[in-house]
């Protein structure tokens, strides 16, 4: 079933050529064909910090001049985007990462630099100093997907296997790490047993909401604004994902369509998670449409 019809594509840029940022309307034209890689590389620069870091609301929650580590998850997301992420360009990137690698290995989400600027107040930096694995799933599942090594890497592996096998309880962010580590984690039984056990996880906890008009049927994580749920596509947003198996045919499509229909009268999607200042909505929405473009356009495909 194609979802992602002509018109709805038509609103949608109209939306973001409106209302997104530079490196989103970036996006946009390389989504549709219309611009090219190097166009979103050069919005991408404008982020980067003198130490090889990315900062500057990348990540719009993240405010300020000081890189932090859920930022140079974001920059690396988007160069895997475009088909960009290679060893000459995120060798800055994983420089900067080394010098913030804990003890245990992971990568902590944010450091103690972000008290000195405006933030959510539900981010805060770990004490003392620990890896995470949100940020330290995605950097490293990124990093296996395109072949590129630091010598951090083994160790941010070794986290994660442990991380993972240790979840006996957890949050759709997490899980969404966990699962862009298992699918390019080199181990491939390893990965796709740890998938399985994690997808019961996912629903034994309700973390997923496989009806969408019944609400009631999955809970918010603790912190979770009043309807931030997650979806199949969320866990699994191509086919090629792990995670595609821990949904049924019919729970995979119902959740695609409620993702096309909840394209707004604006023409953009909207925002889930907890509101805390003005501009939230305003800079995180753009970004959002584009990826709801493309979780329809891989499952179209």
């Amino acid at each position: 079933m194609n979802r992602l019809n002509p018109d709805m594509l038509r609103r949608a840029a109209a939306f973001v050529w409106l209302t997104g940022r530079v490196l989103d309307q970036r996006r946009l034209a390389h989504f549709t064909g219309e611009g090219d890689t190097d166009g979103v590389l050069r919005a991408l620069d404008a982020y980067e910090t003198s130490d090889g870091g990315h900062a500057f609301a990348l990540e719009p929650d993240i405010r300020g001049p000081l890189p932090q580590p859920l930022t140079a998850t974001t920059a690396l997301r988007l160069l895997d985007e475009v088909d960009a992420l290679d060893a000459d360009r995120v060798a800055p990137i994983c420089a900067w990462l080394g010098r913030h690698v804990a003890p245990d290995g992971g990568i902590p989400a944010v450091l103690e630099t972000i008290l000195a600027y405006p933030r959510p107040p539900w981010i805060v930096p770990p004490e003392p100093p620990a890896g995470g694995l949100l940020p330290t799933g995605r950097v490293a599942g990124l990093l296996l997907k395109h072949g590129v090594d630091a010598p951090w890497l083994e160790g941010a592996v070794a986290f994660c296997w442990a991380a993972i096998d240790g979840l006996t309880t957890t949050h759709p962010y997490e899980v969404e790490s966990a699962v862009a580590f298992l699918d390019h984690a080199p181990d491939r039984s390893r990965a796709a047993k740890a998938a399985a056990r994690l997808g019961d996880l996912v629903r034994d906890e309700s973390l997923v909401l496989l009806k969408p008009s019944h609400p009631e049927t999955a809970r918010p994580a603790p912190g979770y604004a009043e309807g931030e749920y997650h979806y199949a596509y969320d866990f699994a947003p191509t086919p090629a994902s792990l995670a595609a198996a821990w949904f049924t045919e019919a729970e995979r499509s119902e959740a695609l369509d409620h993702l096309a229909a909840a394209q707004q009268d604006d023409g953009g999607w909207p925002i889930l998670w907890r509101q805390w200042s003005p501009t939230t909505a305003f800079e995180a929405r753009p970004a959002v449409t584009v990826e709801s473009l493309r979780t329809l356009r891989a499952w179209d495909d």
